[in-house]
């Protein structure tokens, strides 16, 4: 069960939420199992809500959905939610790193491309000392054999694992939360796509203006355009129609 409300923003129940909140939310697993998973609620995941009824039931069954791009902190603030902030998937990472360390949080590292999950653990290592580092895993590129998959349930539970971050990009690493969350021995998984390959120095994150000016997906587009051409030049025009026709009553996403 969601433990705090949500806001609809086309079809997708969102947390409300700040950045201190979630980060405390995640902390108070500490210790228990099998809390359920955190999704990034970003324009590419709500269009692809909208194309597939069963993402967007991932989306509204998870633990939280957080407030991670700025068009849909600016959906909760036109639907009179003035206490949302963007909960962005990188610095919910950092938040919790720091943060944890009091409680003696105990963290995996679960995806990246080969040795990035190892390259994060040690950087975060060396900026939080004292972090509680449970173990790192660079899955292949195609789904785990049922023999992979037991190894890794075996690993995170012998490590007594209390959260489990997930870079396996969107919509990939959602889909395997939910599929896997309850058959893993720990409290928590977050997917948080690329801040693995931000903090591990592999990509260059955009000047913070323009992450608080809803333009970070410009920058991002530069240094891959290849790759995410279709995620901003179709998913982003789409999504400000149908937030348009949502905010003005001429259409409705009933939450399902």
């Amino acid at each position: 069960m969601s433990p705090v409300p949500r806001y609809n923003v086309l079809g997708v129940g969102v947390s409300v939420l700040t950045l201190d909140q979630a980060r405390d939310l995640v902390i108070s697993t500490r210790g228990r199992r099998r809390c359920g998973y955190v999704c990034l609620g970003i324009v590419h995941s709500l269009g692809e809500a909208h194309r597939d009824p069963s993402y967007r039931r991932i989306l509204n069954e998870s633990w939280l959905t957080t407030p991670d791009g700025m068009p849909l902190v600016w959906m909760a603030h036109w639907q009179g939610r003035r206490e949302v902030t963007r909960v962005y998937g990188p610095d919910l990472l950092l938040a919790v790193c720091d943060a944890g360390r009091a409680t003696g949080l105990r963290h995996y590292f679960y995806g990246g491309a080969p040795g990035v999950a190892e390259e994060l653990a040690r950087r975060l290592g060396a900026r939080f000392p004292g972090l509680a580092i449970a173990g790192t895993y660079s899955p292949p590129y195609r789904p785990l054999t049922a023999e992979e998959f037991r190894e890794v349930q075996t690993r995170i539970s012998a490590a007594q694992t209390d959260v489990i971050w997930v870079g396996l990009g969107t919509p990939k690493q959602d889909r395997f939360m939910a599929e896997h969350w309850n058959r893993l021995d720990a409290g928590v998984l977050i997917g948080v796509g690329a801040a693995f390959d931000f903090h591990s120095g592999r990509l260059r994150q955009a000047p913070l203006w323009m992450q608080r000016s809803g333009l970070e997906w410009l920058y991002r587009l530069c240094q891959e355009p290849r790759r995410l051409a279709v995620r901003y030049l179709v998913y982003n025009p789409l999504f400000i129609l149908r937030a348009a026709a949502q905010l003005t009553g001429l259409k409705s996403y009933p939450l399902d």
